[in-house]
């Protein structure tokens, strides 16, 4: 049995791995852990319950998370708390010095998705999903486009304007939006980036698009992936 040494939270947080003063070797330190980075990524968009994050990361065992948890935390990465009533549950997430590390992620994933390696038809999570539209939107053409488009994830619902702000993400429902995309995140990548044709029902491992399939397309026409390093 393959067996994954555990330090714990408290101890992570605090330990030097290196002798060094640069802010990136602390950097290392507070996220350098393995699935840390991925935690964070999965907090980005709001709080989620522990379940919830175990399930979009694949391979985690519930040990490991609770000791990334408990490190994040310990480093004033990441806070624990209940939400109130009715729906009374614990959940975990960014604090304001957390999300200052969002950039940053969408930065290292557009660096990285320009290697060979990089396979996009990996599991992805529906955060990572709307990641991947901040990290790869043509930004002076998002400010130029004012759409409000709607994606509905088989568990996650979000909401994504481009306008003269740029493009914003928030989960949640909204009132009217140009577009509603429904599907899993494989057919937002087919459709998105694979620039699969788009259809009402979802053929062809699209998303079913529903709403004014003109502004979809000129949303999709937004995102490309980086061209890959010689």
């Amino acid at each position: 049995m393959k067996l994954e040494k555990v330090t714990d939270g408290a101890e992570a947080s605090t330990k030097r791995w290196y002798d060094d003063a640069c802010g990136t070797a602390l950097a290392l330190e507070f996220v350098g852990e393995r699935w840390s980075l991925l935690i964070m990524r999965e907090l980005v968009f709001g709080p989620r319950r522990f379940g919830e994050i175990k399930a979009n990361l694949p391979g985690i065992s519930a040990n490991v998370l609770t000791q990334r948890l408990e490190g994040l935390e310990a480093a004033g990465i990441v806070v624990r708390r209940r939400l109130p009533s009715p729906a009374n549950v614990q959940v975990y997430e960014l604090t304001q010095w957390g999300h200052e590390a969002a950039p940053l992620m969408r930065d290292l994933g557009r660096w990285a998705a320009r290697s060979p390696r990089h396979d996009p038809m990996l599991f992805m999570s529906s955060a990572s999903a709307m990641m991947s539209l901040q990290t790869l939107v043509d930004p002076e053409r998002a400010t130029q486009t004012e759409l409000t488009i709607a994606f509905r994830f088989p568990a996650d619902v979000f909401v994504v304007h481009t306008g003269a702000a740029g493009l914003t993400i928030v989960r949640g429902e909204t009132g009217h939006p140009d577009v509603i995309f429904t599907g899993d995140t494989m057919a937002m990548r087919h459709t998105i980036y694979g620039k699969v044709p788009l259809s009402r029902d979802g053929a062809g491992g699209t998303l079913a698009v529903e709403g004014d399939l003109s502004a979809a397309q000129r949303f999709v026409d937004l995102f490309a992936l980086p061209e890959k390093i010689a």
